[in-house]
């Protein structure tokens, strides 16, 4: 009799706990999909189209790298959905595991914003659902086991809203009329194949390096420094670009790299492709 009480007792249990698995999972699922629709229901669309006048007083390597990636009369883009697949690295040293994932990743152009969703498989059939976020001017990460646990809750604050706004910046080579001057990003020049991007977002300004090479592609991107939540500082940020092929008519990288420059050397903690990738997504085509 008390096995079958303790049994019983058990599964009672059990069920409990997948019912509020269940629960939890419906309520962030939930709120993603509300994030979404907010982020691109507050996308203004630009009418404007690119033109070469566009580029008057840019940096030549800048010039050259919007000619060779657009054709005069690129519409202006106002919203992104893109979708990757790649490895992440669960860790703050290089003998921390790669760990692979998936991901959807909106964007909102004016006002500068993106929601990165993504899953990452920590253990065999147990994923940790990422969402990484840069929205109305802040920038916050969650972690979530099953989508339902916290392991990672980052909040917003001048260092996370900045360094959000950076990743920003640095992707905007997937959607690149994002980098143009009447998009209020400005460039300074630094060298021929070099050049600073500015971009300010509601008092928040991020700063980057962009690297051309010889057929004006943006390969590198380089911050003296960026919010790293692993130790709470702020380190050099480094991110690479490759295999640019036209998708929508623009020419974007589909392979990239991410990692911090610190004092023992380079570490890669993303390495990524896109899948997927479509411009002018609504709130009812985000579903």
């Amino acid at each position: 009799m008390c096995i079958k009480i303790i049994t019983g007792i058990a599964a009672i249990v059990v069920v409990g706990l997948i019912g509020t698995v269940l629960i939890s999972q419906s309520r962030f699922n939930s709120q993603i999909e509300k994030d979404v629709e907010s982020l691109l229901e507050k996308a203004k669309t630009d009418d404007q189209v690119f033109k070469k006048e566009d580029l008057e007083g840019l940096p030549e390597p800048v010039k050259g790298y919007f000619n060779k990636v657009m054709k005069e009369g690129q519409p202006y883009i106002d919203t992104v959905r893109l979708k990757q697949r790649g490895e992440f690295r669960v860790g703050g040293d290089n003998s921390s595991p790669w760990r692979s994932f998936t991901a959807t990743q909106h964007y909102s152009i004016n006002p500068p914003g993106f929601i990165w969703d993504a899953e990452i498989d920590f253990f065999p059939l147990v994923p940790v659902r990422v969402v990484d976020r840069y929205k109305n001017g802040e920038g916050s990460l969650q972690g979530k086991l099953l989508s339902a646990i916290n392991v990672a809750d980052a909040k917003p604050s001048p260092e996370m809203n900045s360094g959000e706004l950076l990743r920003y910046l640095g992707e905007a080579v997937w959607f690149p009329t994002a980098l143009l001057p009447d998009q209020g990003v400005q460039w300074e020049s630094i060298d021929n194949n070099t050049a600073r991007a500015t971009i300010e977002d509601q008092g928040i300004q991020a700063s980057a390096l962009f690297h051309f090479n010889e057929e004006n592609e943006v390969v590198k991107i380089h911050a003296e420094k960026r919010y790293r939540q692993e130790d709470n500082s702020s380190k050099p940020w480094t991110g690479y670009f490759e295999d640019y092929e036209k998708r929508n008519g623009i020419l974007i990288p589909l392979k990239g790299e991410v990692g911090w420059d610190l004092e023992e050397g380079y570490l890669s903690y993303w390495k990524g492709s896109i899948k997927e990738i479509e411009y002018g997504i609504t709130k009812e085509d985000s579903q």
